[in-house]
């Protein structure tokens, strides 16, 4: 049932919705490593990376709730539960325990590089669907590609 009408056409509405209701998963999934990884990371550069830890779920809550209310406002009602995003999302899983500094930055790397190729692939699907939440997926990638940098200069040189 559709509570909201949508400005989209039915076709378009599915696509876009598709499209948001997957970034939501993975987003809400990325601030559950995050946070995961925050509370078990240890080493030398502890300190940084715990707090550099907090800025991506930080960064990824507020654009999961930026996806869930964009996909809302085209009558696609977005589904956050715990069982969706274990059953959903495309993102590499951490193992539990304790995790050296630099094994999280690399971990944390390659979520990035999954999460940053499927937001690329959603920018393109939506690109004909609609352009408000391509725009949205836009600006999205571009903050997750400047964490990854960050992540990545934590361990290169």
């Amino acid at each position: 049932m559709t509570i909201i009408t949508s400005p989209l056409a039915e076709q378009d509405r599915r696509v876009t919705g598709a499209a948001l209701q997957s970034t939501l998963v993975d987003l809400l999934d990325l601030s559950l490593l995050a946070k995961q990884a925050h509370w078990n990371v240890y080493g030398q550069r502890f300190r940084a990376i715990h707090q550099q830890l907090d800025e991506v779920v930080t960064t990824a809550r507020d654009y999961a709730d930026q996806v869930a209310e964009r996909a809302a406002a085209l009558g696609v009602s977005p589904d956050g539960r715990a069982a969706t995003v274990a059953e959903s999302s495309g993102l590499p899983s951490f193992d539990s325990g304790w995790i050296a500094d630099g094994a999280v930055v690399e971990a944390l790397v390659g979520v990035f590089s999954t999460l940053i190729e499927r937001m690329r692939t959603r920018i393109e699907e939506t690109g004909s669907s609609d352009a408000v939440t391509q725009d949205l997926f836009i600006s999205l990638t571009a903050e997750m590609e400047k964490q990854s940098w960050m992540f990545q200069a934590e361990n290169r040189g």
